[in-house]
């Protein structure tokens, strides 16, 4: 790859962006970054602690700051927080570093791949994963595809099978 060029993945939790990037980044020699661990690195501590204390929108903050900073390196694969792309700053930034893949996941999948994780705090309410899953759908799958150079669906495919799928479409 004569070029640096970057590969951020969007979609919404449950999708498999970390592990589908890890493999993406291996397969391309690329580094690879997930911006919710570099949230817990910076802060030191787990992304529910950051909600409970900072709240939805203090993480959101966070998030875009360390987008920021990551979208400026180059020759990186960036596995983005599913509610990232609520920030048009952020939108914007993906849309002109690097090449945004959309990985799609119906919400029965996405249902069955976050039910023992704690770690997600969306979704350690009152209401229904599933409802929770829906609507956060409504409104994000729109802005996933608005920013995405292409759409990859991911339900029914290993993750490398995914990776390399990726890498066909991206010619490389």
């Amino acid at each position: 790859m004569a070029e640096k060029r970057n590969i951020f993945l969007v979609g919404p939790m449950g999708a498999g962006k970390s592990t589908i990037g890890r493999h993406l980044a291996d397969m391309l020699h690329l580094e690879f970054y997930d911006s919710d661990q570099e949230i817990e690195r910076r802060t030191g501590a787990d992304i529910a602690w950051v909600f409970d204390l900072e709240g939805e929108e203090g993480f959101r903050v966070r998030e875009e700051n360390v987008i920021q900073d990551l979208t400026e390196l180059q020759g990186i694969v960036l596995a983005t927080g599913g509610g990232s792309v609520l920030s048009k700053e952020t939108r914007n930034r993906l849309s002109a570093r690097g090449i945004v893949v959309y990985l799609e996941t119906p919400i029965e999948k996405q249902v069955a791949r976050t039910q023992r994780d704690k770690r997600r705090p969306l979704l350690q309410t009152e209401e229904a994963p599933k409802e929770v899953l829906e609507r956060l759908a409504e409104e994000r799958n729109p802005l996933y595809a608005e920013i995405a150079d292409f759409t990859v669906r991911t339900d029914e495919q290993s993750a490398r099978a995914v990776a390399s799928q990726i890498i066909d479409k991206l010619g490389f």
